[in-house]
């Protein structure tokens, strides 16, 4: 079977996984969300099988592409949403990240292309980079949860403070809950963020290139990175109301989405092109 139609199996079924999981939202519906859950698990296998028909192609851990890295990050973003699913009322989150994982995983089928750079100029440290790239996808998916968990606090906050209750409000968790659950993904994709950026900067060192430490993929990454740190000082040491720590999460992981696209001015990621 071809990648290409694996590929699109698992997007017909993650759309019907999508129209339960939606049925479930409108109108409380056990059956629905059952079976939602059931057509995701069924979604994510799909893309496992292309995670590995990609390993069995390049004799690796597919990462050397922008397909291949959001097929990585979809898979992400679809496991955990999975997991969320098992989370008491958190059934609107799980929706979220559904759909974030469905709409990479069409943008990427409809964009990209599934070609493979094998980095012949960077075979000393290829490993490193290897795992350079398969840490970004975990932080990028660590930090979109705390984005939607994010939007779900500052959604839940605007309807409490304009009073406009409704049976979506009461089926969200707390304005607490919803700051922890963002609080604690950041508190995960960020470290993660900082040994990945560590591991780039190490391998250009390795390999002399000291002026790729100036390259624009570097500098970016650095600034969306210091986005996150500001959001915890903000956090931990200034004290400052969740709504403002929400706001700045969702800036962050606009401006990670924004990096990404980058790659094509990059000459450390060249080997992403589309």
């Amino acid at each position: 079977m071809s990648l290409n139609l694996i590929y699109d199996i698992g997007i017909c079924i993650y759309a019907l996984s999508l129209l339960f999981y939606i049925s479930d939202c409108v109108s409380r519906n056990r059956a629905a969300k059952r079976i939602g859950t059931g057509l995701l698990v069924v979604a994510a296998l799909f893309q496992l099988v292309a995670v590995l028909q990609r390993v069995i192609e390049t004799g690796m851990l597919p990462v050397f592409t922008s397909f291949d890295f959001l097929l990585l990050c979809s898979f992400g973003v679809t496991l955990t949403s999975i997991a969320i699913t098992f989370v008491k009322r958190a059934e609107f989150a799980a929706l979220l990240l559904s759909v974030v994982g469905f709409c990479v995983t069409v943008l990427n089928r409809l964009l990209l292309t599934t070609g493979y750079n094998p980095l012949e100029a960077w075979d000393p440290v290829k490993g490193l980079l290897v795992f350079h790239i398969a840490l970004a996808s975990v932080s990028l998916t660590a930090l979109t949860v705390g984005a939607v968990f994010a939007g779900m606090y500052l959604f839940l906050h605007s309807k409490l403070k304009h009073k406009k209750w409704n049976d979506v409000i009461r089926r969200l968790p707390s304005l607490e809950i919803l700051d922890k659950y963002s609080y604690n993904a950041l508190l995960i994709g960020t470290p993660v963020l900082v040994l990945s950026l560590g591991l780039a900067i190490f391998s250009v060192a390795t390999e002399g290139r000291w002026t790729l430490l100036a390259d624009l993929k570097v500098l970016s990454t650095s600034v969306a990175l210091g986005i996150y740190v500001n959001y915890f000082v903000r956090r931990r040491i200034q004290r400052r109301s969740g709504l403002e720590t929400a706001r700045w999460a969702l800036i962050g992981l606009a401006f990670i989405v924004l990096n990404f696209f980058l790659n094509a001015w990059s000459e450390f990621h060249s080997w992403s092109g589309v």
